[in-house]
């Protein structure tokens, strides 16, 4: 597995694994899904940071606007102030991730 790239998780396999786990309808596990995900997007969007135990947490930073370069032309190109969304892992997640690459034998695969 080392250098390979996981799959992406989907919201319907989210449902899934809800339906699966928790027993709802796989209607029901759909709509649970979507209900947290659009609080999460709710809130953040309101500028509050979101605290999921043993998970991370989400926050949205302002960048100011400052002055970039083209990096083939070297040409200055002005970046607009914007704002980013910012995830901070949590220590439980980190130890959870480094664990299982420890098991893996590897590295993640975005070091490769």
């Amino acid at each position: 597995m080392k250098g390979e790239r996981m799959g992406t998780v989907t919201r319907a396999q989210l449902s899934e694994a809800v339906h699966r786990d928790v027993g709802l309808s796989r209607s029901d596990s759909a709509q649970l899904v979507e209900a947290v995900l659009d609080e999460v997007c709710n809130e953040l969007v309101n500028g509050k940071l979101v605290k999921i135990s043993s998970f991370g947490s989400f926050s949205v930073r302002d960048k100011g606007g400052r002055v970039g370069r083209n990096p083939k032309t070297g040409e200055e190109v002005p970046i607009a102030p914007r704002r980013v969304l910012v995830f901070r892992p949590s220590h439980v997640l980190k130890d959870m991730i480094n664990r299982i690459a420890g098991k893996l034998g590897g590295t993640s695969p975005a070091a490769n």
